[in-house]
């Protein structure tokens, strides 16, 4: 087993702030294919370039927690951006 596929999840760029949880199936030199488990309706299996992924992770446990840490640094950025800015006005 490859390294790559060792670690099945991973996190894909949603938007800014944000990633979504992806679970990776298959996967070749440039591209991986799955699905998004946390999505309210799992569709058929989607596939992406290989540049897509944000990072990877050995659990979803794994991938999720990060995704959330992640989140809570941007607020946090966000949130001292706004201050500044209205301390500017």
């Amino acid at each position: 087993m490859t390294e790559r596929m060792e670690r099945p999840w991973a996190l894909m760029r949603h938007h800014a702030g944000w990633a979504d949880v992806f679970h990776i199936e298959t996967e070749s030199h440039d591209s991986i294919t799955g699905f998004y488990p946390d999505r309210e309706t799992v569709g058929p299996p989607v596939s992406y370039s290989v540049r897509a992924v944000l990072a990877r992770f050995p659990t979803l446990e794994a991938a999720r927690a990060a995704r959330e840490g992640a989140v809570a640094e941007w607020r946090k950025h966000a949130w001292l951006k706004c201050l500044r800015d209205a301390a500017e006005r």
